[in-house]
């Protein structure tokens, strides 16, 4: 199985810490995993600003740089969703076979590797915030909203670190209000669910947030700055990476 490592722009730029943990996860377990050196964006600013006709060269790039793998793995449920729904080749069919077989982080290592026997340890308390993309889109963890059997993913992975704490929130899946673009056009909005969110957290317990994507975590991480709070974000590829160190 030959896996291709996608990293979103912003995690590239911003946090690459996440992609170096990311890859060096899926190493630890054993897959053949690659870099393509020429990613670029996946071209969802542009889309989510009402601007998709812009993304064809972004879609040219990303297939061209994809189409040789079995899989592609990313750190990221928006930006994954984003090429499961959005992706658009110059041939008819050409983006299909992204499309099929590209994976949220958790959703490749709980359904494809079946992990169930991580080494990884974290003696803190943790909130794992539940992202509208990897939840709703992805199907990544069930949803409040419905009469079924709660599930999670990512939580599933996260109950194999040893010494984590997993906090229990007022309101488990609640939106933080990062939304993309829409924390720059209703900005006002979106600070108040961030700051909602944060405070939940913060009033369970939690010394660290965690989440799927980084994007939801630099919303939050902006917010707990400026307010002078001492609660930390990491991602869920770097806990899982851990292995017996004390942050």
């Amino acid at each position: 199985m030959k896996v291709g490592l996608f990293i979103p722009c912003y995690v590239d730029m911003l946090y690459p810490k996440v992609g170096i943990a990311t890859y060096s996860l899926l190493k630890k377990l054993g897959v053949n995993v690659t870099y393509p050196m020429g990613q670029t964006c996946c071209g969802q600013p542009m889309a989510n600003s009402g601007y998709e006709n812009l993304t064809c060269e972004a879609n040219k790039n990303f297939i061209e740089q994809f189409k040789d793998f079995d899989i592609i793995v990313a750190p990221s449920g928006s930006c994954v969703l984003h090429i499961k729904e959005h992706l658009k080749g110059d041939k008819e069919n050409q983006a299909v076979p992204i499309q099929e077989n590209i994976y949220e982080l958790t959703e490749f290592l709980t359904d494809v590797l079946k992990i169930n026997n991580l080494k990884a340890s974290f003696p803190h308390k943790v909130g794992f915030h539940q992202s509208c993309h990897g939840q709703r889109g992805l199907h990544l963890s069930g949803m409040s909203e419905l009469t079924a059997a709660y599930f999670s993913k990512p939580e599933q992975l996260l109950q194999q670190v040893e010494n984590i704490e997993l906090i229990r929130l007022d309101k488990q899946d609640e939106c933080c209000g990062f939304g993309g673009t829409f924390c720059i056009t209703e900005e006002a909005v979106s600070s108040k669910m961030g700051k909602d969110r944060l405070a939940d957290h913060i009033k369970n317990g939690a010394e660290y947030i965690t989440a799927c994507d980084m994007s939801c975590l630099m919303h939050l991480e902006g917010i707990a700055n400026r307010e002078k709070k001492e609660v930390k974000i990491i991602h869920i590829a770097e806990i899982l990476n851990t292995e017996n160190v004390n942050r």
